[in-house]
């Protein structure tokens, strides 16, 4: 090639999860912001197998330095025989800590949104009336979109990778993202209920579930944890400390690796979930998919953004 012949043009390189998102809500918004708020929700119980949901909401908090905002503490929405006040001690002082769905806002210096971080208990009352309450404040705080993240029970494998998957409701979603449609028929959570309450009310909506092995079931369940935390960094153009999260899911897997090898049964039976899993899902390194862990590299080599602040924990 001489000095007068010129390269072929490059394909331009297509943004990331993230910045795809970012622009679509841009450009489907009433066009007052460069910058989307974007509501991220978990709650506990039903819609949070092994504790996973709720725990890795609560990382981006503890990585964006999120401060409390508000609290949704109406009695009408709990059984408070079944989920039950907790009473805490701070030196001579103690207090009654009561069901309630918190709301805590953080900026990430590094993201193209900022984000609203719902995390609460499941309400056992008034569902409706709850689902409009809290899309109600979404409202009031100027959101763009909405991310529900749960996890389930489910037949697969804890020696695997566990399987986490965005769907949406939203046809533009489903192209932008390139994410599909869900497909889940049966009895639902209040997870559920607010994706399909967002989408019919015109809010993009995006649900993340990850799968927790059923027969290890109990809290915490750090790999279903870990597996729901990468996607949430792709998704929102975040970086989460994942280290310490990794080193205990690992731990994890050692000790159910240990149960197993007690108990010839459940040996055998997580020997034929490998082979299926290994059947179905063959694991294929997708350009995307290799993408997807570069820009995670990248964002892991930028120091945290802080910590959650007094609000963080369970309550």
């Amino acid at each position: 090639m001489d000095e007068t012949t010129q390269p072929p043009d490059q394909p331009a390189e297509e943004p990331g999860r993230a910045a795809r998102f970012a622009a679509h809500l841009r450009e489907v918004g009433d066009g007052t912001t460069a910058r989307p708020t974007v509501m991220v929700l978990a709650f506990e119980g039903w819609n949070d197998a092994g504790g996973a949901a709720s725990a890795a909401v609560r990382s981006i908090g503890s990585a964006a330095d999120a401060e409390l905002v508000e609290r949704l503490e109406d009695e009408d929405y709990y059984d408070y025989q079944f989920t039950r006040p907790k009473v805490r001690r701070t030196g001579s002082h103690r207090e009654i800590i009561w069901p309630s769905t918190r709301i805590f806002r953080a900026r990430p210096r590094r993201a193209e949104m900022d984000l609203l971080l719902v995390h609460g208990v499941e309400p056992s009352f008034r569902w409706q009336g709850f689902t409009a309450d809290l899309l109600t404040r979404a409202a009031e705080h100027h959101v763009d979109a909405i991310v529900l993240v749960g996890s389930l029970l489910a037949d697969v494998p804890h020696t695997r990778p566990i399987p986490a998957a965005l769907s949406t409701e939203d046809e533009q979603l489903q192209d932008r993202l390139d994410v599909d449609e869900p497909t889940y028929e049966g009895p639902t959570g209040i997870v559920g209920v607010l994706s399909h309450t967002a989408f019919q009310a015109g809010i993009p909506a995006v649900s993340l579930w990850s799968a927790v092995p059923h027969y290890v079931g109990q809290a915490p369940s750090p790999k279903a944890q870990l597996a729901l935390m990468r996607e949430l960094e792709d998704l929102l153009g975040i970086a989460l400390d994942v280290e310490d999260v990794a080193e205990d899911a690992a731990a994890w897997e050692r000790g159910v690796d240990d149960l197993a090898q007690e108990d010839e049964e459940i040996a055998e039976y997580v020997k034929r979930l490998e082979e299926a899993t290994d059947t179905s899902d063959l694991p294929e390194a997708s350009g995307e998919a290799i993408a997807r862990e570069f820009e995670r590299y990248l964002r892991r080599r930028r120091p945290p953004d802080g910590g959650f602040g007094s609000g963080g924990g369970r309550g």
